[in-house]
């Protein structure tokens, strides 16, 4: 009995602090939606094996045989994750060779008309990319969001020309709503402008996202090469890294 009742106490505390955490995440801070969503996930399975070892006590044959399910699909979903995981780890980093005639810098969020902490990163990496490759152009690609009071395009053409780069070797695109439009209509842009759309091209994005970006383009008839934008906070790195799987699966599934 007494064992139980320290049982019971330890699984309280334990909800407690990851349903305070989940809560913390998802309405304290911004972009971490995913992180709230695997610590409520967490709760939700610990939960589950406080109802079993509950029924137990009742019915030991059949929490034995819900447990065993239970850790099963549990094995499975992070055998799955795994997978998924694995290329994106992998395509998370600058190619070694990244001359290319043109550059597709992903759009992302933008606070007002400043660039959120993922499309400031994606733009240093423009930047560094634009200067190793003083031929090279860049094709800024995002359209006008909820929350923007410009359009993704629009704040990475100030970012890069404020930062010295010429307007003439940036090429705008403002209608893109996805990462799929994004390097769709950017192709489009660059047939546009005398460039081989099904030619070498950079692509710069977050690293978590360099997989699925160059695997569209790719499909799209490019070749592509990665250039890395990395994000400073760890954590925030591990929620997007974590968010991306999603999108690669249903990438996969398309």
């Amino acid at each position: 009995m007494k064992d139980e009742r320290k049982a019971k106490k330890r699984f309280i505390i334990t909800e407690t602090v990851l349903l305070f955490a989940a809560a913390f995440f998802e309405f304290a801070l911004i972009g971490y939606k995913t992180t709230a969503l695997v610590l409520a996930g967490i709760a939700l399975l610990a939960a589950l094996y406080r109802l079993i070892d509950v029924l137990r006590r009742k019915n030991e044959k059949t929490a034995r045989a819900l447990k065993r399910i239970l850790s099963a699909c549990v094995v499975l979903g992070v055998l799955a994750l795994a997978a998924i995981e694995i290329p994106i780890i992998i395509s998370a980093r600058t190619d070694e060779s990244t001359d290319a005639p043109y550059a597709i810098v992903m759009g992302a969020g933008v606070n007002g008309e400043t660039p959120s902490l993922s499309l400031l990163n994606r733009l240093e990496a423009a930047k560094s990319f634009l200067d190793e490759h003083p031929e090279s152009k860049a094709v800024v690609s995002g359209s006008l969001g909820e929350g923007e009071d410009i359009s993704e395009a629009e704040c990475m053409r100030r970012w890069l020309c404020e930062q010295g780069i010429s307007p003439e070797r940036i090429i705008m695109e403002e209608q893109a709503h996805s990462s799929s439009e994004n390097i769709a209509y950017s192709l489009e842009k660059i047939a546009e402008d005398g460039g081989d759309p099904h030619g070498k091209v950079a692509i710069v994005s977050s690293e978590y996202h360099l997989y699925r970006s160059k695997y569209i383009a790719a499909k799209l008839g490019a070749k592509p090469v990665g250039v890395a934008g990395h994000t400073n906070l760890p954590i925030l790195r591990v929620n997007y890294f974590l968010r991306e799987a999603a999108a690669v699966l249903v990438m996969w599934m398309d």
